[in-house]
C-alpha cells in the first residue's frame, strides 16, 4: 500500500495537478473571504468568525476532490496499465486504498494553509483572541471527514469509466447528490424530514461543525467512505 501511496503522490507533484489544486483552492477561498464584498466576505462580518469558510469548502471540494481522483483508475483502464499493477504481489484492497491515501493527503495539504485565516481573525478579533476555537476545530474535523467522503466517491467513479471526463462529471453528480440531494428531498416534505435529511453528508457536516463531536456522525463518515472504497475494489476484481 506504501508504495501506490508513494507512487501516486509523487505523480500527482510531478504534473501540475497538485501544485494547481493547492493554488486553485486556496485563490477561490481568499478571494471570497477576503477579497470579493460578498456574503462570505470575513472583514465585513462584523464579528470573529471563519465559519463563512466552513460554508464554501464544501462546495469548492465538490469539484475540486473529484478532479484529482478522476484519473486514479480511468487512467490505468485506459493506458491498459490495470492487468500491470494487478500483477503485483499486491491485494486489491492496498491498490484501491494506496490510491485513496495519496489523494487524501494531496487534500489535506491543500487544507494546511487555511489555518492562517485561524491567526488573522484572532488577530482582528475585538479583543484580540475572541474567536471560538470549539466551532472552528470541530469544523475542520467535520471537513476532513467530508475530504475523505469525497475522495472515497470520486475513487469509485474513477472505476466506472475509461475516460476521466466522464468519471468526473459522475463524482460531481454523486457527491452533490450526497452533500446537497437529501437536504432538497427534505424541503418537500415539509417538517418532518430530518430522517432524510440525516442520509445527506450535510447534515452531518453542520453537527460537527458546531463543535460537538458526536460518535453517529462519526460513523455515518466511515460507513459511508467504507461502502465506495467496497465499491471501488469489487469494481476492480470484476475488471
Amino acid at each position: 500500500m506504501i508504495a501506490i501511496l508513494k507512487k501516486e503522490f509523487n505523480s500527482f507533484f510531478a504534473s501540475p495537478i497538485a501544485y494547481l489544486v493547492i493554488g486553485v483552492f486556496l485563490l477561490i477561498n481568499g478571494l471570497f473571504l477576503f477579497v470579493f464584498n460578498d456574503d462570505f466576505n470575513i472583514l465585513n462580518a462584523g464579528f470573529a468568525d471563519i465559519t463563512p469558510f466552513f460554508y464554501l469548502a464544501p462546495w469548492v471540494f465538490l469539484f475540486l476532490i473529484p478532479a484529482i481522483t478522476m484519473k486514479s483508475f480511468a487512467d490505468e483502464f485506459s493506458n491498459g496499465t490495470i492487468e500491470l499493477l494487478k500483477t503485483n504481489p499486491l491485494s486489491n484492497w492496498q491498490i484501491v486504498l494506496g490510491k485513496f491515501s495519496a489523494s487524501l493527503l494531496l487534500i489535506t495539504i491543500s487544507i494546511i494553509p487555511t489555518l492562517t485565516y485561524i491567526y488573522t481573525v484572532y488577530s482582528l478579533g475585538n479583543p484580540v483572541g475572541n474567536i471560538d476555537f470549539g466551532s472552528t476545530i470541530g469544523s475542520y474535523i467535520g471537513l476532513f471527514f467530508l475530504a475523505t467522503t469525497y475522495t472515497a466517491v470520486g475513487l469509485f467513479t474513477s472505476t466506472l469509466s475509461k475516460n476521466q471526463i466522464v468519471a468526473f462529471i459522475l463524482g460531481v453528480f454523486i457527491t452533490f447528490f450526497l452533500f446537497y440531494g437529501f437536504d432538497a428531498i427534505a424541503a418537500s416534505f415539509g417538517n418532518d424530514s430530518l430522517t432524510i435529511q440525516k442520509l445527506g453528508i450535510n447534515e452531518h457536516f453542520k453537527s460537527i461543525s458546531r463543535g460537538v463531536i458526536d460518535t453517529r456522525d462519526i460513523i455515518y463518515f466511515l460507513s459511508v467512505t467504507f461502502f465506495f472504497l467496497f465499491m471501488t475494489k469489487t469494481r476492480l476484481e470484476n475488471e
